[in-house]
């Protein structure tokens, strides 16, 4: 965990490429701490010597770029953003308990974080760039070359034009207003907010205008595919290729498999409905979802993030399920089981958040 500055009670689901999650508790703070923040690789952690290092921007644009750190710092106003940026297979592993998910990391809730960001805004760079009408995707590749994409190749993404040029997207140099750290992308990455996680790709090399989608293989790799469906055979538009994220909502305390005294529990969690959409509700059960209480919900830091919330219930002693679920500001309620979202790769789990914990008699 030092070599990342990571805590050491980090959940590790591989060391490399660096896969880890902080202990569901951890996650209680608005803005969460870098050495909580999960990390999320598909291939070594690159080390880049920022004095060398330089950002093309090119493809459907009039004017080609070539930006070291100093020139994006000096030629463009800095901006901030508060956002939560969340891996498409958080709370995979309540997925895999109801079918295996081979191959893939068993992810708890805690591959969700927030951190203010700050850099430059990505529509501005486009803007000196002259992005052209004719282009409809902005790709990004980065520096982190992975051995799981088939040929292997670095990391890549894309976003359609419309969500690229948003006031919210940036090009982020700093974090928690400290410099980005190695582990989260520097010298730079891009910040997407309201969208899976790897769609902000770190450590950028290169921007690119286009009409089309990126065919960097990441891009079609992060999509649903029907349960029937051979992810190691599936073709890219065999699946729903995965952007904004979707409600999704999770128990952080107490945790799974707690033992508690009967009688008065706090239940704490988060929600959070993705893109500019904001929880409306969560409500709380002790019983399995056969009552339920309503959560005291936080308002977001911004548009962009996470909200907590809080129950208090009283739980009887033995055996018990808590279960929490959310409402979003478009009425959109999460569905009730695992087994109606289950796919092959353990992405966008939306169902209700469940975990057992056994009380016993004070």
């Amino acid at each position: 965990m030092d070599m990342w500055g990571k805590r050491g009670d980090m959940v590790v689901h591989d060391m490399e490429p660096f896969n880890a999650e902080p202990p569901p508790g951890a996650l209680l703070d608005r803005i969460t701490p870098v050495d909580t923040f999960y990390g999320r690789n598909h291939g070594p952690i690159p080390r880049i010597d920022t004095a060398s290092w330089r950002l093309r921007v090119d493809g459907l644009v009039d004017r080609p770029l070539e930006l070291s750190l100093d020139d994006l710092r000096d030629r463009f106003p800095r901006q901030s953003v508060v956002a939560t940026l969340q891996c498409a297979g958080n709370r995979r592993a309540d997925l895999m308990r109801f079918r295996d998910i081979p191959g893939q990391q068993p992810w708890g809730p805690g591959a969700t974080s927030t951190a203010r960001w700050s850099g430059v805004s990505l529509a501005q760079v486009l803007t000196e760039a002259g992005l052209r009408g004719e282009a409809a995707h902005i790709a990004f590749t980065g520096a982190d070359l992975s051995q799981e994409a088939r040929p292997p190749q670095p990391f890549g993404a894309s976003v359609p034009v419309g969500k690229a040029t948003s006031e919210e997207v940036l090009l982020a140099w700093a974090m928690n207003d400290q410099a980005l750290p190695t582990a989260h992308g520097a010298p730079l990455r891009v910040v997407v907010p309201g969208w899976i996680g790897a769609r902000s790709v770190k450590w950028l090399q290169r921007i690119t205008a286009q009409a089309r989608p990126s065919d960097n293989w990441f891009q079609a790799g992060y999509s649903v595919l029907p349960p029937e469906a051979d992810p190691h055979t599936a073709a890219p538009g065999d699946g729903i290729t995965l952007g904004p994220i979707a409600l999704h909502c999770a128990i952080l305390r107490p945790e799974h498999g707690a033992r508690l005294p009967a009688g008065p529990t706090r239940v704490t969690g988060f929600a959070f409905a993705g893109e500019d959409r904001t929880v409306a509700r969560v409500e709380v059960s002790g019983d399995g979802g056969t009552t339920w209480v309503r959560a005291d919900l936080d308002v977001p830091e911004s548009p962009w993030t996470w909200q907590h919330w809080r129950a208090d219930l009283t739980l009887p002693a033995g055996g018990t399920e808590l279960v929490a679920r959310a409402w979003d500001s478009t009425a959109a309620v999460q569905p009730e089981s695992a087994a109606t979202v289950w796919n092959p790769k353990g992405y966008a789990n939306t169902s209700w958040a469940r975990l057992r914990v056994a009380c016993h008699r004070p």
